[in-house]
């Protein structure tokens, strides 16, 4: 039987340059989950965020899916159309380290 998703990504993180790359990325999975958490939540299909917004539910679904890159006004969008509202923060890196 293969390997399932946390297996193998497990198994690739042992990869210094893969490590970096993923965690570089963090950021983006949050917004992602996000969205689709927040969607969920407030029991909205994409098409209805769509309505509530004014932002196409294909480009919701790009979001969803990854491919998209919102701007701060889109989040913002989305946010108050899932009656949300967007809090941004910078936290330290490594300690405060650069």
């Amino acid at each position: 039987m293969g390997k399932n998703f946390r297996e193998t990504l497990y198994d690739q993180m042992k990869d210094p340059e893969f490590r970096l790359e993923w965690e570089a990325l963090e950021p983006e999975r949050q917004i992602i989950r996000a969205i689709i958490e927040g969607r969920q939540l407030n029991d909205l299909t994409q098409q209805q965020l769509a309505a509530a917004t004014g932002i196409a539910q294909a480009d919701i679904s790009r979001l969803e899916n990854g491919t998209g890159n919102p701007s701060l006004r889109t989040l913002k969008r989305l946010a108050a159309g899932m009656g949300m509202r967007l809090k941004l923060e910078f936290i330290p890196n490594n300690g405060g380290q650069r």
